[in-house]
């Protein structure tokens, strides 16, 4: 595979656009071609099979335009898919899941050498939380740490629609779901859906300034970078870097919106 093919990244919609812009930030020498399958989201809410159905076709597609990898920019389809492309395709499959470990590490070590346990909330969308995948997960941190899975399906909805910056909107469906919490009594938050790094700035009004905000973004990219460095496939010096869009929504709607949330 050639070093200057481009890297393939899709999601259900247009969420993985925030993977995207840390690709563009952290590797900018690398082309990358997008695909949103807003005419088939959400995919939080759908069975697995269905997901992994509608991940394969995309990862098809971007086989024959001859990316050098390819980055699942959604956890619900990493969670219900990744494995299964891994072992039907031979370039880098890099997937996403809610970084848990970052939230639960941050506690640290106490002076009698134990873990300070952390209350964390994790919000995604239904699949992701009820997928073997993340109960993998949750099952390694969860004996020290007070792990609260919430589901928050209409964030993703409401980035889809091109509401993002309707604020009472917003802040209303955030207050929906955490209200039952005593937020001053929780650590951080991780945002298990590449949707809702869009909603950066809402939680940081919603949250007390002790809680941090984390996701799985930066991490994933770092991954996709060290893989290929060492598969001698990163882009060369001199590349010039670039981002194209594509979406199973045609409308010029998606179209605008995708272009707006790249250059936000």
């Amino acid at each position: 595979m050639s070093s200057t093919a481009p890297i393939g990244v899709f999601d259900s919609g247009l969420g993985g656009i925030s993977v995207v812009r840390q690709i563009v930030q952290d590797m900018p020498r690398e082309r990358v071609l997008y695909f949103g399958d807003s005419a088939n989201a959400p995919y939080g809410t759908k069975t697995p099979e269905q997901v992994r159905r509608l991940s394969f076709a995309i990862v098809d597609r971007f086989v024959h335009e001859g990316v050098k990898a390819v980055v699942i920019a959604c956890n619900t389809a990493t969670s219900a898919a990744v494995n299964d492309l891994r072992e039907a395709y031979d370039i880098p499959i890099i997937g996403m899941e809610p970084a848990l470990k970052v939230a639960c590490d941050r506690g640290g070590i106490q002076s009698d050498g134990n873990h300070v346990p952390q209350r964390v909330i994790v919000a995604a969308t239904p699949l992701t939380l009820r997928e073997r995948k993340f109960a993998r997960l949750m099952d390694r941190f969860d004996s020290d740490n007070e792990i609260f899975k919430e589901p928050c399906p209409d964030l993703v909805e409401i980035v889809e629609s091109g509401r993002l910056h309707d604020h009472d909107l917003v802040m209303d469906t955030l207050h929906r779901y955490f209200d039952k919490y005593d937020l001053h009594r929780i650590d951080s938050v991780v945002l298990g859906c590449t949707h809702f790094v869009f909603y950066r700035d809402y939680f940081r009004e919603l949250l007390p300034d002790s809680a941090a905000i984390i996701d799985g973004n930066e991490g994933t990219v770092r991954h996709l970078d060290v893989v290929l460095e060492s598969l001698g496939d990163l882009a060369p010096q001199d590349a010039q870097g670039s981002v194209e869009l594509a979406n199973s929504d045609p409308s010029e709607r998606i179209a605008a919106l995708s272009r707006e949330l790249l250059d936000a």
